[in-house]
């Protein structure tokens, strides 16, 4: 800081770090909450790793949003129930005012989604549902090749 000048990170990202944290946790990019902050995203990435309060409220941002996604694609996957309210207007005989009051309540039934069972353990059991294998082509014997017409490469 030359001449006493403070950095854009003092003015421009240190009094917002809530906000960066709350954008963060919506999904923001880094792109973004640069564009949001009023600095280049390359600065961002430098302050980033200058400040650890900023790379704190990112984390903590992200962590939140990560949570709630792996919570929603869990029960997506597994399906759930819940409970479909209707309310209507009617008027309150005491005071004349309008007041909402439930009518009806069904339980309704999301069934499980298959396409949300097969991320889910693709990406957390890997070792058993990813659909690339790697095999192990270490062979100690030769190798024959046969064509088509039922002859060998040396025949």
């Amino acid at each position: 800081m030359a001449g006493g000048r403070k950095s854009k990170y003092h003015t421009h990202v240190e009094p917002k770090l809530l906000l960066v944290e709350a954008w963060a946790r919506d999904g923001l990019t880094i792109d973004q909450i640069a564009d949001n902050l009023g600095v280049a995203s390359s600065t961002l990435f430098d302050y980033k790793n200058k400040y650890p309060e900023l790379s704190e409220a990112l984390k903590r941002g992200q962590e939140v949003a990560d949570v709630e996604v792996e919570n929603s694609l869990y029960k997506r996957a597994l399906g759930y129930r819940y409970d479909e309210v209707t309310k209507e207007a009617v008027t309150d005989p005491k005071t004349g005012n309008a007041i909402m009051v439930e009518t009806k309540r069904v339980t309704k039934e999301v069934q499980p989604d298959v396409t949300a069972q097969i991320f889910w353990l693709k990406n957390r059991r890997p070792d058993k549902w990813r659909d690339k294998k790697d095999i192990d082509a270490n062979h100690s014997g030769g190798l024959t090749v046969v064509f088509d017409d039922g002859m060998t490469k040396d025949e």
